[in-house]
């Protein structure tokens, strides 16, 4: 993986762009305490708006996945990545535009249960919406949908005036849909340095003879 440690970082975005507009930066790394808060603190220092971030396993046992939501110019992402990927951890850092991606988010809805039930069109509504029921109680009723932002905050103005109770969305998650190479490569360190085993401390059933005076 040492190639993946240069300076030139994996561009897969439309070039010419001068404004700001959304991106989506994925960063792969190793899985290392504190490493969170080193990459937040490089969008801090740069006086960059986080929108959406989330962090997840990948295929690969021991490489994650942080997915961040950015909205700035080609230019000052195309720099972030690279001040990203010099960290140790960090496998690889792309960017992409929207038009690159397949993504969705999750949110969940509370809705009283008695409007549910005196009400058709809230019913309605969340099933051409394609919401799911999750949870039932007497004096409520949770659903779930997934999709892009706008139509997951359209369904929630669409529920307020049915009284919604409380929303929650979720950040983003995404595929790049041309990531097919670094993919293998990822195969390819997970063979070459696999995950380690986790060894159980001899001494941990041992407290009192440890710590005794």
């Amino acid at each position: 993986m040492n190639d993946s440690k240069n300076n030139q970082i994996a561009k897969h975005s439309s070039s010419g762009a001068a404004g700001k507009q959304e991106f989506t930066v994925t960063v792969y790394t190793e899985n290392q305490i504190g490493l969170l808060n080193r990459i937040a603190i490089i969008f801090t220092r740069r006086k960059i708006n986080i929108d959406s971030l989330n962090t997840s396993p990948t295929e690969v046992e021991s490489v994650h996945r942080f997915t961040i939501v950015i909205n700035e110019t080609e230019d000052v992402v195309r720099k972030l990545c690279r001040q990203i990927e010099k960290q140790v951890e960090v496998l690889k850092a792309y960017y992409n535009t929207n038009d690159e991606i397949i993504w969705q988010e999750m949110a969940l809805y509370k809705v009283p249960t008695d409007e549910l039930a005196a009400k058709a069109k809230v019913e309605r509504l969340l099933r051409e919406k394609g919401a799911r029921v999750v949870a039932i109680r007497r004096d409520y009723t949770v659903f779930e949908t997934s999709g892009h932002r706008e139509e997951i905050e359209g369904l929630m103005k669409a529920l307020e005036p049915y009284s919604l109770i409380e929303f929650v969305r979720t950040a983003r998650i995404a595929i790049i849909k041309d990531s097919k190479g670094f993919h293998a490569k990822l195969k390819e360190f997970e063979s070459e340095q696999p995950a380690e085993e986790l060894v159980e401390n001899e001494f941990l059933n041992q407290q009192d003879k440890v710590f005794s005076m």
